[in-house]
């Protein structure tokens, strides 16, 4: 990870460069106003105590009013630049975050939870939102008017410059990095804090069906209050020693006002300075320190920022887990070859283990995969089956062997391409929470609603659309929580028609369904997408009659191959499975049968 995010942080602002200046110059033009108003104003009262002609007051009088409306005016402008600039870059910043995080899905992604993910995604980038309105900004606008500032009073006593400079950077620079040091450890607690918050409660959100079946929601409530309290207690450490950098601001202000009466008011006797002028340099010192009064906080801001681009960094700086090539093949367009010495897809000796010390979660698997031809591979939990689909999807790299697609290795072809050709049906398939015509056009963004019907048809769903009173555009909830499970999955396999690709993954399709249910979506894919060259990953055995290729996986390893028929007349594996199966199935069909 880098080790100046502050600097990769600018870089990204880079393209915003422009508008931040103007921003800037515009802060300084407003302060400018401010310390124009105060002088002018103190030499107006000054002067008008000794009861001059009205004419002399005038041009003065006029100068009042002219910098309190530019100074309004100046603000305004100010801060729509300003806040302008920081959601453009907030803007440019989730887009190059998520660019960055989705080549590390679903790989380098495992070890965090989704709170904390969202947690960066959301809050993090919003902390930084600090870094050009309170930490970059600030700083320039009050050097810029500190300067002015030394210019103006040198010209009537370099004492006097000497003096509010100095006190400008003793409550601007000074004060705050003595301080800075009490307020860098609560800065970054306070990140890591809300991330933990946002997580439990995400958590509390997701689970709150099995909180509330374990009566478990006072226990992840107590864990809530408990985070909570920890991220308050952290808010109110910075929001105490803002109040003392305050404080101290406030007093190094006034501490300004009175050395530079000190060191004014000779300068009057000795008729170095004219008397009206006595006032004016008091007040425009005083209104000087408006440029100065952010600083302290800027620097809070800094370290709370910093901590929320380190852990942006520690993501977006993890090496993917499977890169492209420099130059990858075109993708194919023509899928032949219907025997197994021309398969379409061909698995040789394949080897991969998910970290060094880790066991091998496939260990030498070979087979083909014919075009047009149903491959079926079977076998218990942790038998490698869903690394498999991972492989073929490029999620990872495999360590040793080979997996070809039209003779050719996967890893020469780009992801993107890879995944064009594949459909993919999971037991576990996310649905986002919109209408049924956004989640299959997962699938193809530009499809019809017409082809989008029409693939719900080939799925068996259409008339459940229909009797909807929306049709297509019926809200389906987080989840698709208003779907029953047969009815996700059908709505998944109406993806995988509508995606039309030439290979078809089924990883776990029927998981969770009910045998019956079971039977008719396994119907339904065989009808809907018949002709399609598939590769079933399950562990259930139904409906496998119709595979050309059965694999039974055992720890990684290829145990048995063969037709469903051969192997329930010589393998072993393949056996005691589908004995185990069918007892269960008579077990809760008598199950059923019985009346309670």
């Amino acid at each position: 990870m880098s080790r100046r995010p502050l600097l990769r942080l600018l870089r990204l602002a880079a393209p915003f460069r422009w508008w931040m200046l103007l921003a800037a110059l515009l802060g300084v033009a407003t302060i400018g106003s401010s310390i124009a108003l105060m002088a002018t104003a103190a030499w107006v009262i000054s002067r008008a105590a000794l009861h001059p002609p009205i004419g002399v007051l005038s041009v003065a009088v006029v100068g009042v009013r002219f910098f309190g409306i530019a100074r309004g005016v100046f603000r305004y402008l100010e801060r729509i630049v300003a806040h302008q600039t920081t959601f453009c870059l907030l803007a440019r910043l989730r887009v190059w975050f998520f660019a960055h995080l989705e080549p590390l899905a679903p790989a380098r992604l495992q070890e965090h939870r989704s709170g904390d993910l969202l947690a960066r995604i959301v809050a993090d980038i919003d902390t930084l939102e600090n870094i050009y309105l309170r930490v970059i900004a600030p700083p320039a606008v009050a050097a810029l008017v500190a300067a002015g500032m030394a210019v103006f009073m040198a010209a009537y006593d370099l004492r006097l410059a000497l003096a509010l400079v100095s006190l400008l950077i003793a409550a601007g620079a000074l004060i705050p990095l003595a301080l800075r040091g009490l307020a860098r450890q609560p800065g970054r607690e306070l990140v890591a804090a809300r991330g933990a918050l946002v997580a439990a409660v995400i958590d509390g959100v997701q689970g709150m069906a099995d909180l509330a079946a374990f009566n478990a929601q006072e226990r992840h409530l107590a864990s809530v209050r408990q985070l909570s309290r920890a991220l308050a207690h952290h808010q109110w450490r910075l929001a105490a020693l803002g109040a003392v950098q305050t404080a101290l601001l406030s007093l190094v202000t006034s501490l300004a006002a009175l050395v530079v009466l000190v060191l004014a008011i000779p300068l009057v006797r000795g008729g170095q300075l004219d008397g009206v002028l006595l006032a004016v340099l008091v007040l425009a010192a005083l209104a000087s320190f408006e440029a100065v009064q952010p600083l302290p906080a800027a620097l809070q801001h800094l370290d709370s920022s910093l901590a929320a681009a380190r852990r942006l960094f520690e993501l977006v700086d993890a090496p993917p887990a499977v890169r492209d090539p420099a130059q990858p093949l075109p993708m194919p367009t023509k899928f032949s070859g219907n025997s197994i010495s021309d398969p379409l897809l061909h698995v040789e000796g394949l080897r991969f283990r998910y970290a060094p010390g880790d066991p091998p979660a496939l260990d030498g698997v070979s087979f083909a995969l014919p075009a047009g031809a149903i491959v079926a591979v079977v076998g218990p939990s942790g038998a490698g089956k869903s690394t498999l689909v991972g492989l073929l999807l490029r999620f990872w790299d495999y360590d040793k062997g080979a997996i070809r697609l039209a003779g050719h290795d996967l890893r020469r072809y780009a992801q993107d391409d890879v995944r064009r050709l594949l459909s993919v049906v999971s037991q576990q398939t996310h649905l986002f929470s919109g209408t049924l015509l956004d989640n299959l056009r997962v699938a193809r963004p530009d499809a019809a609603p017409d082809e989008a019907f029409a693939a719900l048809r080939a799925a068996h769903l259409d008339r459940f659309v229909a009797a909807l009173p929306d049709g297509l555009d019926t809200w389906i909830g987080e989840q698709g929580l208003r779907l029953s499970g047969g009815e996700r999955q059908r709505l998944a396999i109406a993806r995988a028609v509508l995606k039309d690709a030439p290979i078809l993954l089924l990883d776990e399709p029927t998981a969770n369904l009910d045998p019956v249910t079971e039977r008719a979506v396994l119907e339904t894919v065989f009808s809907a997408l018949a002709g399609r060259t598939t590769l079933l990953i399950t562990h259930r055995l139904a409906g496998l009659e119709r595979a050309s290729a059965i694999l039974v996986l055992e720890k990684g390893r290829i145990a048995e191959r063969g037709t469903h028929t051969e192997l329930l007349q010589h393998g072993s594996a393949y056996r005691r499975l589908w004995a185990r199966q069918q007892a269960e199935q008579a077990l809760i069909a008598d199950t059923t049968s019985t009346p309670l």
